[in-house]
């Protein structure tokens, strides 16, 4: 996708200032320091547009970015970061599950991975939620110029060992066009799934091609 236009539109953790606005929004999810600033840097084609930090947690509130005056990136802040108070915490994700489940525009969720290691708890609760709430996501398996080709495959059985009858990865570990479709309590929904790196630019085209479906 061509990016004409690019602009911060909205900086918050209030639900009443969210935009009021008839566009859709695609959100980018993912634990502390898993690569979200990176990944949106990347697919905007600027280097600093979205702070990037080797500080877990710098993304403290919900951002939203207007594409081309026709939809937002919202960028979530980061969960799982330990080094914040309980309360915190527990502020953030209220404000993050309160968003992702009843947002009304929300179109798509990008969620982000670390291909180097296990889904985590935190991203097992997030997954769980998003799949209870019906809601249109892909993983992303950041990072995946650190893992050989070899080890693709241990991720997807991973993911789908962890996830066992939430949600699992078919065989192609790549964003199609298929809906996310309700296959037995088994398996839990089938979802895409892409191997993204911010270095080398793998998995930008595929992303922004399963974003494109949603808007």
């Amino acid at each position: 996708m061509k990016i004409l236009s690019l602009r911060t539109v909205r900086t918050t953790l209030d639900a009443a200032q969210f935009p009021n606005s008839p566009w859709v929004e695609i959100a980018v999810a993912g634990r502390s320091n898993v690569g979200k600033s990176s990944l949106l840097n990347m697919l905007l084609g600027r280097k600093d547009f979205a702070r990037t930090s080797k500080d877990p947690g710098k993304t403290r509130t919900i951002n939203f970015y207007a594409v081309n005056d026709r939809f937002f990136l919202v960028d979530l802040p980061g969960y799982g970061f330990a080094r914040t108070s309980a309360e915190q915490r527990e502020n953030w994700a209220k404000v993050l599950y309160t968003y992702l489940e009843t947002r009304q525009p929300l179109a798509g969720i990008v969620q982000l991975i670390d291909a180097r290691h296990e889904p985590s708890r935190e991203d097992e609760r997030m997954i769980e939620r998003l799949v209870e709430a019906r809601r249109q996501f892909i993983i992303v398996f950041t990072k995946a110029d650190k893992i050989s080709k070899a080890d693709r495959f241990r991720v997807i059985r991973q993911f789908n060992e962890n996830l066992a009858g939430t949600a699992r990865i078919g065989r192609s570990a790549k964003a199609d066009a298929g809906s996310q479709a309700d296959s037995g309590s088994s398996g839990g929904v089938e979802v895409p799934a892409i191997f993204f790196s911010s270095k080398t630019g793998e998995g930008k085209e595929d992303l922004w091609r399963w974003i494109a479906e949603r808007i």
